[in-house]
């Protein structure tokens, strides 16, 4: 086996390897995702993931490129069930850590799905970066969330602390429920007590007879 070869097969091994440093990058993809998802079932009442359940997954990778001080997964892919045996996946077209010295890891092409006793619920975004020292996810462009039952959400500019358990859209969010449509200035929400408040020009347009 060629020294090239021998690198390549010890950092897929890294990369897999239980509580390595890019093993977060596994658990924010595995958990971030279905998280933000939650904070949509806050409102329409459906079950979220939470870091403490037990989740069973497969992780496929396409490609793994290693270049000096750098590292980046294409097509990395996600599947498994939640607690309730509802099935996930979860998508990102490419993740990179430019530097060994930088914690930033770069994704793009986010997206990912969840099966509930309703419908499919999928989110996607067109990138975003995880930082693995503090452990936040930061999405600076659109999130977008769908249910089976025409429900949406649109949040921007979207920060995920995983340590507090909390999420912050601050770029204006927008979506539809099945009373009404909704808008405002800045999106909270506690993950943990599963509350969502919206704040800063917060309007909700009841639909005619949704209510009787």
């Amino acid at each position: 086996m060629s020294e090239r070869a021998e690198i390549d097969r010890t950092m897929r091994r890294l990369w897999a390897a239980s509580g390595s440093r890019h093993d977060r990058v596994v658990r924010i993809l595995r958990y971030g995702l279905p998280l933000v998802i939650g904070v949509v079932a806050a409102v329409l009442v459906f079950s979220p993931f939470t870091q403490r359940s037990e989740v069973s997954f497969l992780l496929a990778k396409d490609k793994v490129e290693v270049a000096k001080e750098r590292m980046k997964v294409v097509r990395a892919e996600y599947r498994g069930q939640d607690t309730k045996g509802q099935p996930f996946a979860l998508i990102a077209d490419s993740a990179v850590q430019k530097s060994s010295a930088e914690p930033i890891v770069r994704m793009n092409g986010l997206s990912g799905a969840i099966k509930l006793a309703d419908g499919p619920a999928t989110i996607a975004a067109a990138n975003g970066q995880y930082d693995m020292d503090s452990e936040k996810v930061t999405v600076p462009g659109l999130v977008q969330v769908k249910g089976a039952d025409g429900y949406r959400i649109d949040a921007n500019n979207v920060a995920i602390d995983l340590k507090n358990r909390s999420l912050v859209g601050t770029g204006g969010v927008n979506g539809a429920l099945n009373i009404g449509n909704f808008s405002a200035n800045e999106l909270t929400a506690d993950l943990d007590q599963r509350i969502v408040r919206l704040s800063g020009n917060a309007h909700l347009r009841i639909n005619q007879g949704a209510l009787k």
